[in-house]
């Protein structure tokens, strides 16, 4: 996916070292030129401090891949707030109000699922166009759909209309997670980071994730709560600028030279059938159980025949030289493994952040931006144990113990989440999320490792964008299974005399949140206690799934971890730059 798959070999006989010159790495065994000093002599072991020696650009162009790192997680967890006010007001705007209530109903997780659908269909087309095409040029493109679909949404007039902005986002968005998770491993393999030091790096990144997510649900709430949401998508525009900036100046990373023609040709065209069965079937699980019975044809159609097409693909993908799906990954128990656990962790991560502010909402009658704020002592949690986590697996030169250590603690966190009721004191809910904060925390900064430490470093890049698809896929997952739990639940718990007197129909309890308040006191108690007995059944099934998870994280091996790095990609830090023809570098 994202080794170079053109006939044109890359020059990468020539190697940097700090003094600006040029050394001849046919010369120098590989961990030599690692750690060349600053006289091209070999160094005796690996780094020992994973940030030295890195030049100004390194930084430059991993501060690009945080700040779009940063944006993407920002969208996605500050919408989560936003949602019940948002899709309230739009719809109560500008359309009728019988069609309102319909529209709430079954468009209302569609603000999110739209972004998440596109952003995970085109996660492995997006990187094979990356190998192709270049990291710079794919990234900004993506930026750029990012950016287009802000705008869309900030600027919409009818619910249809956000949900096609969304759409456009998701496909930026998705461009982004790929390309900061591809672009990070490469980065990071190729510019003297190998995996046994790359925990530091992780953590980084953890951190920058946790720090969005933090900020993300009060930023999206206040301006929800303020009338003002489409200020929510369009603040993403100027950062999206910055970060464009950033990549246009400094992002040179080596990139197949051959002719436009020729890489044409080589994109996997194949890629279409699995984008149109990736997004069957993530279409399905958002109607199943939502807007439609589970054993509708209109679920079960969408759904098998989107299983059958990613079924097709891949046995089409087996024919090719390239194929975008790393077969070879599969083949180690430990990659396998971590795969798993990466896309089951995707599923309760999400829903953790999504369904702990639906019950501050709906239960405990927060606004939107305190909602936010509650969330605290999970997001907070997050980006320190992150960062501990990617550090110890650098001191110690394994990983396995704090997988399992992670998952642990995340079905503790969740069981005690079961306790919530209505009348829970600050203590419970600030206390409980922590637990599961920290287990999060923790897997965040390990998760790659077990996919990564089995495999050859020019194997690594193609495992970590499956690994950026499998986290996503389990985020749609995560949305629609919660969102189809929560409004199964609220039709049996809510009692039949409130539906009849204040809603169409049960379903209809989701998107009136944010009007719970000004439900007379008796009524107001019984919904109340209806979204805390529903939202009881989503932490018990998010129990279920991060205890399978456990189990598997047990069977895990502690491989040791390469010092080695691939050098067919990698930041550009001459000082004279030759010409492409010379060294194989992106120099557009």
């Amino acid at each position: 996916m994202l080794a170079p798959i053109s006939p044109t070999p890359f020059q990468t006989d020539m190697a940097e070292v700090k003094d600006g010159s040029l050394v001849d790495c046919s010369t120098l065994s590989h961990v030599d030129v690692l750690d060349a000093g600053a006289d091209g002599a070999p160094a005796s072991s690996a780094q020992p401090n994973p940030f030295a020696n890195r030049g100004g650009r390194f930084w430059l162009v991993f501060l690009a891949l945080c700040v779009s790192c940063f944006l993407a997680a920002l969208d996605l967890t500050a919408v989560s707030t936003a949602l019940p006010a948002t899709d309230g007001k739009l719809c109560l705007t500008y359309v009728s109000t019988k069609v309102a209530a319909d529209f709430q109903s079954a468009k209302f997780s569609w603000v999110g699922s739209a972004y998440t659908l596109t952003s995970t269909a085109l996660i492995p087309w997006t990187a094979n166009l990356a190998s192709i095409f270049g990291q710079r040029a794919t990234l900004f493109g993506s930026l750029l759909l990012f950016a287009t679909g802000s705008a869309v949404v900030g600027s919409a007039r009818s619910m249809e209309v956000v949900i096609l902005g969304r759409s456009i986002q998701g496909a930026g968005g998705g461009g982004i997670l790929t390309m900061f998770v591809v672009s990070q491993s490469e980065i990071l393999v190729v510019d003297l980071v190998p995996l046994a030091d790359r925990g530091a790096f992780f953590a980084i990144i953890g951190a920058v994730w946790a720090l969005a997510s933090a900020i993300g649900p009060p930023i999206g709430g206040a301006l929800a709560s303020a009338g003002a949401w489409r200020w929510l998508f369009y603040l993403n525009i100027p950062l999206t600028g910055i970060a464009s900036l950033l990549v246009m100046l400094f992002l040179r990373v080596k990139a197949p030279q051959t002719t436009f023609k020729s890489k044409i040709a080589l994109i996997d065209y194949y890629n279409i059938v699995f984008v149109a069965g990736a997004t069957a079937t993530i279409l399905g699980l958002n109607w199943g159980g939502e807007t439609y019975p589970w054993v509708s044809y209109k679920v079960l159609v969408p759904l098998i025949g989107g299983i059958l097409a990613m079924g097709l693909f891949l046995w089409l993908e087996k024919g090719l030289e390239h194929p975008t799906i790393p077969f070879d990954i599969l083949r180690h128990r430990s990659s396998l493994l971590g795969l798993l656990t990466n896309f089951l962790h995707g599923i309760v991560a999400l829903a953790a952040i999504y369904y702990l502010t639906v019950y501050f909402q709906a239960v405990k009658m927060a606004t939107a931006a305190d909602a936010g704020v509650h969330t605290f002592s999970l997001s907070f949690t997050i980006a320190p144990m992150a960062i501990i986590a990617g550090i110890s697996v650098v001191v110690l030169g394994k990983y396995r113990l704090q997988n399992i250590v992670g998952w642990a603690l995340t079905v503790t966190g969740f069981a005690l989440t079961t306790l919530l009721r209505v009348h829970s004191s600050k203590a419970a809910w600030t206390g409980y999320p922590i637990v599961m904060g920290v287990g999060l925390g923790i897997l965040y900064g390990c998760l790659d490792f077990p996919v990564l430490a089995p495999l050859k470093p020019s194997q690594q890049p193609h495992a970590m964008a499956f690994f950026g698809f499998t986290h996503s896929f389990g985020q749609v997952l995560g949305i629609s299974l919660g969102a189809s739990i929560l409004q199964n639940e609220l039709s049996r718990h809510l009692p039949p005399e409130v539906v009849s007197s204040h809603f169409a129909n049960a379903k209809y309890a989701y998107s009136a949140i944010p009007d719970i308040h000004l439900l007379p006191e008796p009524v107001q108690l019984h919904v109340r206690r209806a979204f805390a007995q529903s939202l009881r059944t989503v932490w018990i099934v998010m129990i279920g799934l991060s205890g399978i998870t456990f189990i598997l994280s047990c069977f895990i091996e502690d491989v040791p971890l390469t010092t080695e790095t691939d050098e067919n990609w990698g930041v550009s830090e001459k000082k004279v730059e030759p010409t492409p023809s010379e060294t194989g570098l992106d120099t557009v």
